[in-house]
């Protein structure tokens, strides 16, 4: 179960990566609009990321 994790984990640092390697300028504008985001705005943000990723995990499964 660890090795799987730390699969996903290292999975997720790789996809994490790619906008900020391919498209730096890009990479900014969308960090300076996410400090502009209110709490509830992030926290949404997080929620609808957190139920994707289980939709997927169920789906995959």
């Amino acid at each position: 179960m660890a090795d799987l994790l730390l699969g996903a984990f290292a999975l997720m640092l790789v996809f994490e990566g790619l906008l900020p390697f391919f498209s730096p300028a890009l990479w900014r504008s969308v960090f300076v609009k996410a400090t502009q985001m209110t709490d509830g705005q992030i926290r949404f943000v997080g929620l609808a990321s957190m139920a994707v990723g289980l939709l997927l995990l169920f789906v995959w499964s």
